[in-house]
């Protein structure tokens, strides 16, 4: 076998490029590719969009199994392409348009039935799909429709069907003098119900255009409260291994009492006695630097060292047949007033 090094690098070069080409293609077509990709393509028959767009989600039983592909409209109907994964269709399945936010957002759903599988060829018809009233766009509609209203004509119709009824009973006088003064309130207030229009329009435009973000917002207080409730598991289980430790402390506390105790109580005589002589404790080490003070310096000196305590030998004790200590508490060649003395 060739080493390496004196192989032809230009089919080596030429496999390479295709391997790079190859892999670029499959990234870019991922969702395309038959086993790896995004899922089976199929396609329903509605008899409107609904507001549906390219991305939204398609769920089975609330799942998300795939997504919108392509909404087009064909002939007298819309056709709405989407792709299912790990899903199973059958061939009498059942697709609906919902709302899945109040914004005005929609997703794809799908209703399996049947005893064969579903052909991705054929599509969903009509009689098996369903669409949503769009309230956004009847709202946008009310406010044309009732901008276009003359309501001073309207008034006078009123007015005129009041005139004509005056001879008849007295409820039915009473509802026209109402109607009549219901629309005489209409009138009155046409600039302010036309402005009161006007503003709900633009807040439907306004709230349509922000529905990306406030999708984002809902699903951020999902994982917030995903978060809480993740950390309220972590608590609780805190606070069960807390309560099972206070347990097993109690029950120690309990085998051992009797050993225990008269060690605490030793030991509580221990720290009473040290805290009554605190005082003395402090005073004696307070008097003792001084005496380690000068025997340091004495044994800084060198390998040898002369040190003379006083008061460690008796004192000078004279019985007349017995001589105690005759030199006293004097150091050596120190004249001590006794006869022989130095």
């Amino acid at each position: 076998m060739k080493a390496f090094e004196e192989r032809n690098p230009v089919p080596i070069g030429i496999i390479g490029v295709v391997v790079i080409l190859l892999g670029s293609l499959a990234a870019y077509f991922y969702e395309d590719l038959p086993i790896i990709g995004a899922g089976t393509t199929y396609s329903a028959q509605f008899s409107e969009a609904a507001g549906l767009t390219p991305g939204d989600e398609v769920r089975v039983a609330g799942v998300k199994v795939g997504a919108v592909d392509q909404v087009r409209l064909e002939h007298d109907h819309v056709l709405v392409t989407f792709r299912a994964k790990d899903v199973w269709l059958g061939d009498h399945t059942s697709a609906s348009i919902q709302i899945k936010t109040l914004l005005g957002q929609k997703y794809l759903a799908l209703d399996p039935d049947g005893s064969r599988p579903l052909d991705p060829g054929t599509p969903i018809p009509r009689q098996r799909t369903l669409s949503p009233f769009d309230v956004t766009s009847a709202v946008e509609q009310l406010s044309s429709t009732v901008g276009q209203i003359d309501t001073q004509q309207l008034a006078q119709s009123f007015d005129t069907i009041a005139g004509t009824f005056q001879g008849t009973p007295g409820n039915l006088r009473e509802a026209l003098a109402g109607l009549s003064a219901l629309s005489q309130t209409v009138s009155s207030r046409d600039e302010q119900l036309a402005a009161l229009l006007a503003n709900t329009r633009q807040i439907s435009a306004t709230l349509a255009e922000r529905d990306q973000q406030f999708q984002r917002l809902l699903s951020d207080g999902n994982l917030l409260l995903g978060e809480i409730q993740a950390r309220k598991e972590a608590i609780s289980a805190l606070l069960a291994g807390a309560q099972h430790l206070a347990v097993q402390v109690s029950g120690l506390v309990n085998d051992n009492n009797q050993q225990l105790k008269p060690a605490l109580d030793q030991l509580n005589q221990v720290t009473t006695l040290l805290r009554d002589n605190q005082d003395n404790l402090a005073r004696s080490l307070q008097n003792l630097a001084p005496f380690y003070r000068v025997f340091t310096n004495t044994l800084g000196n060198g390998r040898w060292f002369d040190t003379y305590a006083c008061g460690v030998v008796p004192p000078n004790v004279d019985l007349n047949l017995l001589v105690v200590n005759p030199e006293g508490c004097l150091p050596e060649g120190t004249n001590s007033g006794i006869p022989g003395g130095n």
